[in-house]
């Protein structure tokens, strides 16, 4: 299985400008203000505080970069883990949540280094109109070598006929669990084989 042997943090950044160079591919992580965006990431690299959630959702408005490397069999791979600021709930000026959209929509457009978007949606509410606008617009957005990935949280808080219906709705989706830790291992081999080309042996939609 491939695991996560280094993950630091390096900076905060408001946009494009002040990001940190584009040397290594990007895994950009984007979700609504309360889907657990911070606690996957977390799980993820197996750091408890890694990334840090705000007591008040949509507060923290800056774009996050982790230095994270991979080992798999004898081999490492480098690239940078992107939190972005949620989605939603922010109770700002409109001229502040204009400013944030600005540098954010630059970011995901013009930003070479991204090869995978992260999408987190709430495995108990998958429908929102939000989400679907988000999926909608990176459809749009995204290059040819850029891919999106489409991850639910909080699986755990389905029952076994909700389970089945989103996986038949979602079918190339992954559903995670934070506190039962799973789904996290199909992350990786993601991450893994679109951006390095590493080959495993797996069910693709299991």
């Amino acid at each position: 299985m491939p695991k996560i042997v280094k993950a630091e943090f390096i900076k905060s950044a408001q946009s494009i400008g002040d990001s940190v160079d584009e040397s290594r591919s990007e895994v950009v992580f984007m979700g609504r203000s309360n889907v657990g965006k911070s606690s996957t990431i977390n799980h993820l690299t197996n750091r408890k505080s890694l990334a840090k959630s705000s007591a008040t959702p949509g507060k923290t408005q800056l774009i996050n970069f982790f230095d994270i490397e991979y080992k798999y069999k004898d081999s490492r791979y480098p690239l940078y883990f992107v939190d972005l600021p949620g989605f939603g709930y922010a109770k700002v000026s409109k001229s502040t949540k204009e400013i944030w959209q600005k540098n954010l929509l630059e970011y995901i457009k013009n930003r070479v280094a991204i090869r995978i978007f992260v999408h987190l949606r709430d495995a108990r509410h998958p429908n929102t109109a939000i989400d679907n606008s988000v999926e909608e617009f990176l459809k749009k957005s995204i290059n040819a070598d850029q891919k999106v990935l489409t991850i639910f949280t909080k699986g755990d808080k389905l029952n076994q006929k909700e389970m089945g219906k989103l996986k038949r709705d979602y079918p190339d989706s992954i559903i995670i669990s934070n506190l039962k830790k799973s789904g996290q291992e199909r992350v990786h081999k993601e991450i893994l084989a679109y951006i390095f080309g590493v080959e495993f042996d797996w069910v693709k939609k299991g």
